[in-house]
């Protein structure tokens, strides 16, 4: 323990030369120390102060003398039993105590066997000094010192003079006690030289179990000394003297007691008692108070009295009586009075066991109880005996009722008695058609179920309600059109014109007026199928030119004139249908010459019918393409005009698409309103 000393007065300086603190670092090391001799844990230790270095050293201390107890532990198991085997090592307190108790009887073994211990094994300086102190022969009543450690007296151990002359400075004042000889150092008593041979450090006798402490005492190490102190104290009524023993108390001379006035007091080891100053006489006990109260000895003596006589109490004394012939219960006096002869309660006038059997005995009877009843030799009365608490779960099924004589059982909801009075069968609700429409016994109730486009009531639970299929958050999407709830069930409809429902009974399809011949287009108009509809179309080829198919007009030869040269060499006439807020860029009309040259250059515009900007043009290498340039979001129609420009071999061409564009509304929905419906 030497090292761990010496570290951790050197921790004491530097942590002192960090500023002051408001309590001092040997109040801090104090407390650490009382906490470790209570056992308390010293790794959360309450804090004295905010100082960490107080912190430090509290908990440092407390350590300390941790270690020490263990270890002092594990030396005086290994004196008193020679073995360690009954200490494992599976904590930090038990690792110390073993290694103490372990190096110990290392050291006991080279007693015993007339061997020095050899200081250069490498059994570590803690090891090494216990196994040295056991391995010393003839320990003193107060301390010990390790073998091989040269030891001068204490300080007070000088002549009449003063003069020491172990304390001659031939070493020229290297020693840090005593110099013996010229570089030979030596240590006052309780103190043992440390490896540099100079210096000393002070010997923990609690730990090498020097101490010569007394059973219930724990030994506590001090600077070159020890000292006992007693583990539990003395209790009420003893104090604790110089020598450390336990002396009695004399509360009556110290006057303590609290007797009163009329009592006097009498020590007894540990207490004392209080002892009436009057004294009572035959015939009477003194109370608390000193107070004399007449004994009663009939009461308190057993049999005062001779047979056939009666004690009568008295202040102070008793008198006996001749006992007069008295007749117990179920016993009455013989015509002559001289003896009693028992009552046959059976023949009496009151019915003893109303109703029940009744069977004499001497001095008493009893009655024979009918089935269900039990007698109580007590009230002497024959009692219902309840069978349901008697027998519970082994009588009924389900529930146990108790009746007089006997009980009944009965059945929770669901279930009705059985034929054997006690069993439960199931019963079978759905007879009685409690559902509106399914119904499915099941153990002990049923359940109701609803057909296909019905469900439960939340309210009662059996009657079926019509799901309304259109309401449904999903309504919505059942039907193309507009959705119509039936009970039960649902269907779709279309619109009344445009439209028919499709096979799937939800989808509504158009109707192609042009192909089924139900427009009502002229003879010389052509029929264009849209959404839900049709349009009638026709158009003539403009002047100086003639029409070639159904949609094409040609330009006429020109006689050389700029304005005809100028004009476009086809017209060809397109209808397009698409719904509304279709994606802007989509491209819907492509436009180019059947065959590209190189060296062509084709422009391509939009020169009519684009006021609001709704569409625009791009050129592409073979040619344009026209797309959407702003979301359509309503139903209307569009006349576009859109121009290609070819020049090919310095020569340019004109080409002119008239487009029709009926954006029609996209696929229509009703929403639903049951009140229309």
């Amino acid at each position: 323990m030497g090292p761990r000393v010496v570290l951790l007065c050197s921790l004491f300086g530097v942590l002192l030369g960090q500023g002051a603190e408001q309590i001092s670092i040997e109040d801090c090391c104090k407390d650490g120390q009382k906490r470790g001799r209570d056992n308390e844990d010293c790794a959360s230790l309450p804090l004295i102060s905010e100082s960490t270095t107080c912190r430090i050293v509290q908990e440092q201390c407390c350590v300390t003398v941790l270690e020490d107890n263990m270890c002092t532990t594990g030396i005086n198991l290994a004196k008193e039993q020679g073995a360690c085997d009954s200490l494992f090592t599976n904590t930090c307190e038990t690792k110390t105590t073993k290694m103490c108790c372990d190096c110990c009887l290392l050291g006991k073994t080279a007693q015993d066997q007339g061997l020095p211990f050899d200081n250069s094994l490498s059994v570590g300086y803690q090891c090494g000094l216990v196994s040295r102190a056991c391995s010393v022969d003839g320990v003193p009543d107060n301390q010990t010192a390790p073998t091989g450690q040269t030891e001068l007296p204490n300080k007070d151990d000088t002549n009449e003079n003063g003069d020491n002359s172990v304390l001659s400075d031939e070493c020229e004042g290297k020693c840090a006690h005593s110099c013996v000889s010229k570089d030979t150092c030596a240590c006052l008593k309780g103190f043992k030289l440390k490896p540099d041979g100079k210096s000393c450090e002070d010997i923990n006798e609690c730990l090498l179990g020097a101490s010569n402490c007394r059973g219930g005492e724990r030994c506590i190490n001090t600077e070159g000394s020890f000292r006992c102190q007693r583990e539990v104290s003395c209790g009420t009524g003893y104090e604790l003297t110089d020598n450390n023993n336990c002396k009695d108390i004399d509360e009556c001379e110290t006057g303590i007691h609290n007797c009163g006035p009329e009592f006097e007091c009498q020590n007894t080891q540990g207490s004392f008692r209080c002892i009436p100053k009057v004294k009572c006489g035959d015939g009477y006990i003194q109370d608390a108070l000193g107070n004399c109260i007449d004994i009663n000895e009939c009461v308190s003596q057993a049999g005062p009295c001779h047979r056939g006589q009666v004690c009568i109490n008295t202040v102070g004394s008793y008198i006996c009586q001749r006992n007069s012939v008295n007749c117990g219960r179920g016993y009455h006096l013989n015509e002559d009075g001289t003896r009693c002869v028992d009552i046959d309660e059976c023949k009496g006038p009151e019915k003893v066991c109303a109703g029940h059997g009744c069977i004499n005995q001497v001095g008493s009877y009893r009655c024979e109880c009918e089935s269900g009843y039990i007698f109580n030799s007590i009230s002497r009365l024959c009692e219902d005996i309840n069978e349901c608490r008697h027998y519970p779960g082994r009588l009924c099924a389900h529930k146990c009722e108790n009746t007089l004589g006997s009980y009944k059982c009965s059945c929770t909801t669901g279930f009705k008695l059985a034929a054997d009075g006690r069993n439960c069968d199931d019963l079978n609700e759905c007879e009685s058609n409690p559902c509106s429409q399914e119904c499915a016994n099941v153990y002990g109730s049923y359940q109701c179920y609803c057909r296909r486009g019905y469900q439960l009531s939340d309210i009662d639970g059996m009657t079926c309600e019509d799901i309304d299929e259109c309401a449904l958050p999903t309504g919505g999407h059942i039907c193309a059109y507009r959705c119509h709830n039936t009970p039960g069930s649902f269907h779709c409809s279309c619109p009344v014109s445009g439209y028919t429902l499709a096979l799937n009974g939800r989808s509504c399809q158009d109707i192609d007026e042009c192909v089924t011949g139900t427009h009502t287009c002229a003879e010389n108009q052509s029929c264009f199928n849209v959404q839900g509809g049709f349009r009638c179309l026709s158009f003539e080829c403009p002047n100086n030119y003639r029409r070639v198919g159904e949609t094409r007009c040609e330009r006429l030869l020109c006689n050389e004139s700029v304005e005809c040269l100028a004009m476009p060499l086809r017209i060809t006439y397109y209808y397009l249908t698409f719904p509304t807020n279709i994606p802007v860029f989509t491209n819907i009309f492509r436009m180019g010459p059947s065959h590209t040259v190189p060296g062509d250059d084709i422009q391509i515009a939009i020169t009519a019918g684009n006021k609001d900007g709704f569409f625009k043009t791009e050129k592409m290498a073979t040619g344009g393409v026209m797309s959407v340039a702003k979301l359509i979001s309503k139903q209307q129609d569009f006349d576009l005009s859109l121009e290609l420009r070819l020049r090919r071999y310095g020569t340019i061409s004109t080409y002119l698409a008239k487009v029709l564009v009926f954006v029609i509304q996209e696929e229509p929905r009703v929403p639903y309103n049951p009140l229309l419906e």
